[in-house]
């Protein structure tokens, strides 16, 4: 009796629960016990794996996408730098400006200081420094040699923090039969447009498409014709000149 109850027992199933027994088929393949089972994947399981994957190749574009718009603002930002570059290196140094002058572990000769009349600047220890005339980088290395002799291999960096000498040399001015006539600071990328709107846009009396671009060059002024009736009302863009410090944009009256 003990033996035939045990046999009994043996057969009788393990798990009437199992949840491989009841899962569905999928793709024709129903589990077996003792091997992986994947019937425990039913199809609420497949549908909640599908939404994850959804979800996944949704970032996955948005990441891409981004990824790509990245280097047209690259770009824009390499131009500005590079503009920047090329002001800090051939800049001269001129009355008015304003110069920060740091010297490496020793704070108490770092000191920001505007340019004088006569061209110089003061500098603790070592007095007047000829600023004018010169790049922030000679500027640097005069100073770098007057202190060799008070502080040993002094470390000097010269930054120019305001400029004011060239304020007026880098303007663009509109004149004539505009709202406002202004001369306003030069910005990279800045166009005939862009500086006719500036100036609050032309006026009732205005003739646009006579209007002129003059650019003083080594030996002469050069006059560039610019459309500006049909930069404004066609969207020709053709006269819509790059515009370069010291320009100036003449807008005339009509002839009545």
């Amino acid at each position: 009796m003990l033996a035939g109850k045990t046999n009994r027992q043996y057969n009788r199933p393990r798990n009437t629960n199992n949840n491989c027994a009841k899962a569905e088929p999928i793709g024709g393949f129903r589990p077996v016990r003792g091997v992986f089972c994947w019937g425990i994947m039913n199809k609420q399981v497949t549908m909640n794996l599908f939404r994850v994957l959804s979800v996944l190749l949704a970032v996955t574009v948005v990441l891409v996408s981004g990824c790509k718009s990245v280097p047209d603002a690259a770009e824009g930002g390499e131009e500005s730098n590079r503009f920047a570059s090329l002001l800090e290196g051939d800049y001269r140094i001129g009355v008015d400006d304003r110069i920060q002058i740091t010297v490496w572990r020793n704070p108490e000769l770092s000191t920001t200081v505007p340019v004088r009349p006569d061209g110089k600047i003061s500098v603790p220890l070592i007095g007047d420094v000829q600023a004018g005339g010169n790049t922030p980088t000679q500027v640097a290395a005069i100073i770098k040699e007057k202190l060799s002799a008070y502080i040993r291999e002094p470390n000097v960096a010269v930054i120019l923090t305001e400029l004011r000498s060239h304020e007026f040399l880098s303007r663009v001015r509109v004149t004539g039969a505009v709202r406002t006539p202004r001369s306003m600071p030069y910005r990279p990328g800045m166009t005939v447009l862009d500086a006719v709107l500036e100036a609050g846009g032309v006026n009732d009396f205005a003739s646009p498409n006579r209007t002129k671009l003059y650019r003083k060059g080594k030996t002469k002024t050069d006059i560039f014709d610019v459309d500006l009736a049909d930069i404004l009302t066609k969207g020709k863009l053709e006269s819509n000149f790059d515009l370069k410090p010291g320009d100036v944009v003449t807008v005339p009256e009509r002839i009545f």
